[in-house]
């Protein structure tokens, strides 16, 4: 019995300072800012109580709902696009073909690279004056084509999307993980059993392997509910706000000492996340069920 109690408080021992940081830089600053949230305070001077007018102020704004909007978009597409293809191509790599691990290392390195640098090199891409893209079409004969990408509100949003859909790398990468954890017992019984490729891929792996798809999934939802710098260094939300997010929209606030609204937006983007990964998380539990 005291041995018991020995591995209690050892376990305690160790689990205080993750606690410890958690509640600090995590759980205190969630709740600070939903308490600042009902204030309007420009950072300097005392904070000053308004219930939820800063709420209704920024549900009021059109460039807030844009900003909403396009997280949305940017959060689904990267889960419909990115997923997809790491998962297509995780399929692949995991059988081995030739130069093999020269694609996968090709494919996680834009993961190492920084974003800033990333976003640098597509804004070089895009440039309306010296832009590879327009200078491709130029030299292919479609020059009528040509255009100012992140200047035109029509396809500034989407030039912006397409920049961070390809990089597949970090899911791949954990979806390849989950694959060679599958015992190789159920591939030797489908083979036995004159099981397709095919059928082996769809029947036997993607079932096997919901774990990891689902972290992929939930990942990619988060990280675009959540970006900013791409945004923020390409167009820094223009033209006319249209390529505006969430986090921008905030840090915009910040610099305009409206912290308040800042906050609430904080506020917001946390309760739409949770819905999301709670949403997330009940589709692959009906998943998981239907395939037991």
């Amino acid at each position: 019995m005291s041995h018991s109690k020995e591995q209690k408080f050892g376990i305690l021992i160790f689990l205080v300072p993750a606690v410890f940081l958690f509640l600090a830089f995590f759980l205190f600053p969630i709740c600070y800012v939903a308490v600042m949230s009902f204030f309007d305070w420009n950072g300097i001077s005392a904070p000053t109580f308004t219930g939820l007018g800063n709420y209704a102020k920024i549900f009021s704004d059109q460039v807030f709902w844009r900003s909403i909007r396009n997280n949305v978009i940017w959060a689904v597409t990267s889960v419909i696009v990115q997923v997809s293809l790491a998962t297509i191509m995780a399929l692949i790599l995991s059988k081995k073909p030739k130069c093999w691990k020269f694609f996968r290392t090709v494919y996680f390195l834009p993961q190492v690279i920084s974003g800033v640098a990333l976003a640098a090199m597509w804004s070089a891409v895009y440039n309306s004056e010296y832009g590879l893209l327009n200078g491709f079409l130029e030299m292919i004969g479609l020059g009528d084509l040509a255009n100012n990408w992140l200047g035109n509100p029509k396809t500034a949003f989407i030039c912006v999307l397409v920049y961070g859909l390809f990089y597949i790398g970090y899911y791949m990468t954990i979806i390849m993980a989950g694959i060679t954890n599958v015992s190789e017992d159920y591939y030797e019984a489908a083979k036995i059993d004159g099981a397709t490729p095919i059928q082996v891929d769809l029947y036997i792996t993607l079932p096997l392997i919901l774990g990891s798809i689902q972290t992929c999934v939930t990942l990619a939802a988060v990280f675009g509910l959540r970006t900013f710098e791409q945004i923020y260094m390409l167009t820094n939300g223009g033209p006319s706000n249209r390529t505006s997010v969430v986090v921008l929209y905030l840090y915009n606030q910040m610099r305009n000492n409206k912290y308040g609204l800042a906050n609430a937006s904080s506020v917001a983007l946390i309760i739409v996340g949770a819905v999301v990964i709670v949403a997330i998380r009940t589709i692959f539990a009906k998943i998981s069920k239907k395939h037991s």
